[in-house]
């Protein structure tokens, strides 16, 4: 999966339901198809904050 593609609110969501199951980031990984450092990292900011929404990314503004 490359950087550019966004993972839909619904597989986010599907990442965390797993992991409230008490599945591992492999079978995670596994069974959705996802790479495990994607998996880990949209657990790791659920904790985190609570919600799998993106959030915008910090630094310099896009210039139009």
């Amino acid at each position: 999966m490359g950087r550019s593609q966004e993972l839909s609110e619904f597989k986010r969501g599907t990442v965390i339901g797993c992991h409230l199951c008490n599945k591992s980031i492999r079978e995670i990984s596994l069974l959705l198809n996802i790479p495990r450092s994607t998996v880990s990292g949209i657990i790791t900011k659920w904790k985190q904050l609570g919600a799998t929404a993106t959030q915008p990314r910090s630094g310099r503004p896009h210039k139009k």
